[in-house]
């Protein structure tokens, strides 16, 4: 599963988009992070490895509803 894990400081939120297994803890250890959002800056800064995204989806990932929602708004020609 591609989804995110908080990393940040208390009431500063930062997180880190990582493919884990689903039934790991919201922070367990992931596979590989492949992106960064950081909903604090204005606008929201959202960096991913599009690359990595798409070989996950291919070998059978699936995104949490608001990694679908951040791909989508930041697709790979405006982030590249």
């Amino acid at each position: 599963m591609i989804r995110l894990a908080r990393v940040g400081a208390t009431k500063k939120p930062f997180y880190r988009i990582v493919v884990i297994e689903k039934d790991r803890a919201r922070n367990g250890r992931s596979i590989e992070v492949v992106g960064t959002y950081d909903p604090r800056t204005n606008p929201a800064s959202v960096k991913l490895q599009h690359d990595r995204v798409q070989h996950w989806i291919s070998v059978g990932a699936q995104m949490s509803d608001r990694v679908a929602k951040l791909v989508a708004k930041f697709p790979a020609a405006i982030a590249a």
